[in-house]
């Protein structure tokens, strides 16, 4: 009877251990699955976020394409209209991009600065430089009349082209320009003729001479955009340019076997050409009362060049020159732009 008894508790006793195990296990499994569908589950949110993640980037592929591709803008120069003296202004590279703009594209007069139309018309319509003509007595009443200002040469004096280009550009002489006018285009109006063309040509739409020294005329004007268009086309001519960045020039002549020595009107109105960041190359200056003080300048800044077109600046020959002080504004602010500060 004894040993029955202890081969039931036996019995029992392996019963419940086997309870035990079977609950072990059965926990064990479902602990397992949990984590298996957890598992599943992060795999699963993961995977969308990456596709998420490659929708994004391809949806907005197209536009990282045009930022890397397109050509990098300069900044704001920091220039309010305050800053400048001048009515209107621009500011282009050496590739003719606008880089700063005020009233570029308003109706003004141009001044002298229609003087750079007549010199690189000149300039691509003569055989040789160094040809000489005798100066037309007759225009020196005309020039008299109007108060033009004058580069000192004489009435019949024998000159070179080359004496009366640089007398154009860089003393604005009324007697070189029309002078040349005479003997290109037989005449100051045919001359003027071939100015519209030319300015027609280099797209000036908003532009009209109608005489070869900037005289005031409401039919005489132009935009500080479309000056800047063709100072940009005559500074591709070598010749052109060689004058414009001149400082000054000597010559002799049968009237003045001593020589004469031309003066650039904007370098003599400089105490440096240069600035903070660069200097100023070359320039054309120009004033009529209706126009005020007008400049078209050239400047390197940081190792790059730069057109600047300026007019409208009140002042007179006689005040301070406000049109210069606008080009160090602009060429300063320029410098101080790209270097980041």
């Amino acid at each position: 009877m004894k040993e029955k008894s202890g081969g039931s508790g036996n019995t029992l006793l392996l019963l419940v251990i086997l309870i035990i195990l079977l609950l072990i296990i059965a926990f064990g499994i479902t602990k397992l699955s949990d984590n298996d569908e957890k598992v599943v589950a992060d795999v699963t949110a993961a995977t969308e976020q990456a596709e998420t993640v490659v929708t994004t980037m391809t949806a907005t592929e197209p536009a990282t394409e045009v930022t890397t591709t397109a050509k990098a803008s300069l900044p704001e120069l920091g220039i309010s209209d305050y800053d400048l003296y001048s009515y209107a202004a621009m500011l282009i590279d050496s590739d003719g991009n606008a880089v700063y703009s005020l009233n570029s594209d308003e109706q003004i007069y141009p001044a002298s600065l229609t003087k750079i139309m007549t010199a690189i018309v000149a300039i691509e319509n003569i055989d040789s430089l160094d040809d000489t003509i005798s100066i037309p007595g007759d225009i020196y009443d005309y020039i008299a009349a109007e108060q033009a200002s004058t580069a000192g040469f004489s009435a019949y004096e024998t000159v070179t082209y080359r004496d009366l280009l640089y007398g154009t550009l860089l003393s604005s002489g009324a007697e070189c320009s029309l002078a040349l006018a005479v003997y290109i285009g037989g005449s100051e109006e045919m001359f003027v003729r071939m100015m519209n063309d030319k300015a027609q040509e280099l797209g000036m739409e908003n532009t009209s001479f109608t005489n070869v020294c900037g005289l005031h005329s409401y039919e005489h004007y132009s935009t500080a955009s479309d000056i800047a268009v063709l100072l940009e086309y005559a500074l591709e001519n070598y010749e052109f340019k060689k004058i414009f960045t001149s400082h000054e020039y000597y010559t002799e002549t049968d009237y003045q076997p001593d020589g004469i020595t031309l003066h650039s009107t904007m370098f003599a109105q400089m105490d440096s050409d240069y600035f903070e960041g660069g200097y100023i190359l070359g320039g054309k200056t120009g004033f009529t009362s209706e126009a005020g003080l007008c400049l078209a300048s050239l400047a390197e800044v940081n190792g790059e060049e730069y057109m600047l077109v300026t007019v409208g600046a009140d002042g007179t020959h006689y005040t301070d020159p406000y049109h210069i002080y606008d080009a160090y504004t602009v060429y300063e602010a320029l410098a101080a732009c790209q270097q980041g500060y």
